[in-house]
């Protein structure tokens, strides 16, 4: 089981506390630093200083660290063209020598398109938009060097595309595709992804969207292996005040987050890890909400990392 380290900078995080985590994460022995694509806070926070960009963080975060794999849960694919998307991810990949994951969705969160001036179309809409997006964005990374690349569909065209810059990881960065939708998303991902996230859901309901991809995937005739995985809210203390304050810090309650995320004692989530193992997760996206207390990451690697 590989754990990774998930942030909601737009809740409120600078650069430099990014780093700061990026660097924890590192050091203290975690698989990857990821962050979400938001632009507006949510909730009852300040959301102070404001939104950083994901791929602008990324792309300084890979020449700040060597060895973790870096990424998004997820891009939103309103608010990029998929041909600079493709030229931006690639250029981090190149930059971190190839430790770039691409997660992508079809955007959720209506008002911080509003709140900075993107178009938001209609769910349906949006799923045709990332398909192409996922058809192009692939398309350009695999496109042999030398050669061209051309894609027409409903709402891009690509002509004449020289497909560069080339990423540094052959054919492109793993696409990650992620929720639990019961037709579209198992049909994107069988077609398109390399990982499958389910976020922050209960084990049975994981395991029945893990089930779903599945299916698509054996419909589709994939041969290609699929890497699941699924994103948990962790709070984690050596005793019940320490749980506690973790806990009041992120503005939740014990017993919710005890349902609903991986919290507890290190030994209580050590077994909720095995649930999620059990159900085929290979990787375990860690959701840290107070990017100031890196006390937490240490806890977590010393008693849970360090026993896996």
């Amino acid at each position: 089981m590989k754990l990774r380290i998930f942030t909601e900078p737009q809740q409120g995080a600078s650069y430099e506390t990014l780093l700061s985590v990026a660097k924890a994460t590192e050091d203290l022995g975690f698989d990857a630093f990821f962050r979400s694509d938001h632009f507006l806070k949510m909730g009852d926070v300040s959301g102070e200083p404001g939104p950083t960009d994901a791929w602008v963080t990324l792309g300084a975060l890979a020449r700040e660290t060597s060895r973790i794999r870096l990424g998004t849960l997820m891009t939103a694919a309103t608010f990029r063209l998929p041909g600079p998307l493709a030229i931006a991810v690639a250029q981090v990949d190149r930059m971190s020598g190839g430790r770039v994951d691409f997660g992508v969705g079809t955007g959720w969160f209506d008002a911080e398109h509003t709140a900075y001036g993107i178009p938001f179309p209609s769910l349906g809409e949006r799923f045709e938009r990332l398909e192409e997006q996922l058809e192009i964005i692939t398309g350009l990374w695999r496109t042999p060097p030398g050669e061209t690349y051309d894609f027409e569909g409903r709402h891009y065209r690509v002509a004449d595309s020289p497909a560069l810059p080339k990423p540094a990881q052959a054919g492109g960065p793993p696409v990650l595709i992620g929720g639990v939708g019961a037709k579209r998303t198992p049909r994107l991902a069988a077609a398109y992804a390399d990982e499958y996230n389910v976020p922050f859901h209960r084990p049975a309901d994981t395991a029945a969207a893990f089930e779903r991809v599945r299916t698509a995937c054996r419909e589709a005739g994939r041969t290609k292996p699929m890497v699941y995985s699924a994103a948990q809210v962790v709070c984690v203390g050596r005793d019940e005040a320490e749980i506690a304050r973790r806990a009041a810090a992120i503005g939740r309650e014990v017993p919710e987050l005890r349902e609903n995320g991986l919290a507890g004692t290190p030994g209580e989530v050590l077994e909720k890890i095995g649930e999620f193992a059990g159900l085929g997760a290979e990787t375990l996206y860690l959701q840290v909400l107070d990017l100031n207390d890196l006390g937490h990451l240490e806890l977590i690697a010393a008693e849970i990392l360090a026993k896996l």
